[in-house]
């Protein structure tokens, strides 16, 4: 088995994230979810918009890591007023990182401890993410499934909103809340379940629905059946290897 297989599997599944967006912003955020929102660019939607993670859209996805005398395909400004302009639109779908991520789906890039005066961790800050959580869809990316990330009760610092009603915002519903997928290095999971709950929607090869309940803090919905996770193409592979030209992704999951 290659270096890379486990992981070109994860970025084929995370690329169905933005199977049926039509034309938004694409934004992945860390290795594996750029990789999957360039995959979905030139597979399953065409439609997608994305940056060069400057100042333009492009063409074609820039592939990961130094450019060289490659200079990406440009088409035209956007700055930082027509990214808002997307986000507060709607017409944008991020896959996001967070250290913690709760039953609600709440996430958290901030701090860690039960004191925010005293954090065990100070990380980023909550920078963007309330805002991009009330605004447009959000799926998750996890390299490591465990409940340190997915915990049991609440996240320690709410950074996004998520389908826990005591948290809305005055006047919102669930409706206005839209998360998508959360895909780890062991399954890929929903808010499909009863109520919304976390649902898992397929296993990669060898994991096990126990494995993945006993790696998560709180109670999952686990359908009768499960699909495991589809292997990549080989056309999948070739485009993988082309954005992806020095091998970054071997390192994702840590």
């Amino acid at each position: 088995m290659r270096e890379t297989d486990w992981v070109d599997r994860i970025v084929c599944a995370a690329a169905l994230a933005w199977a049926d967006d039509g034309e938004v912003l694409a934004t992945g955020i860390g290795a594996v979810p750029r990789l999957a929102a360039s995959l979905a660019m030139l597979t399953v939607n065409t439609e997608l918009m994305m940056t060069d993670s400057e100042a333009w859209l492009v063409r074609e996805p820039v592939p990961l890591g130094p450019r060289g005398s490659d200079e990406p395909k440009r088409e035209t400004w956007m700055g930082f007023s027509r990214i808002f302009d997307n986000v507060w639109g709607g017409k944008r779908h991020a896959m996001v990182g967070p250290t913690q991520i709760d039953r609600h789906g709440q996430a958290n890039i901030s701090m860690v401890g039960p004191d925010y005066r005293k954090p065990r961790a100070q990380m980023l800050g909550v920078r963007g993410f309330p805002g991009n959580s009330i605004n447009h869809a959000n799926s998750f990316f996890v390299p490591n499934h465990s409940p340190k990330v997915f915990v049991a009760g609440e996240v320690d610092m709410v950074a996004s909103a998520g389908y826990n009603a005591a948290r809305l915002p005055r006047g919102w519903s669930f409706d206005d809340i839209d998360l998508r997928l959360i895909v780890t290095n062991l399954c890929v999971m929903d808010f499909g379940g009863p109520a919304r709950q976390v649902r898992i929607r397929s296993l990669h090869p060898g994991v096990s629905a126990q494995q993945v309940q006993q790696a998560t803090g709180f109670p999952l919905h686990v359908p009768h059946e499960i699909a495991e996770t589809a292997a990549p193409t080989d056309a999948q592979l070739a485009l993988i290897e082309r954005l992806d030209p020095h091998g970054l992704r071997a390192s994702a999951l840590g």
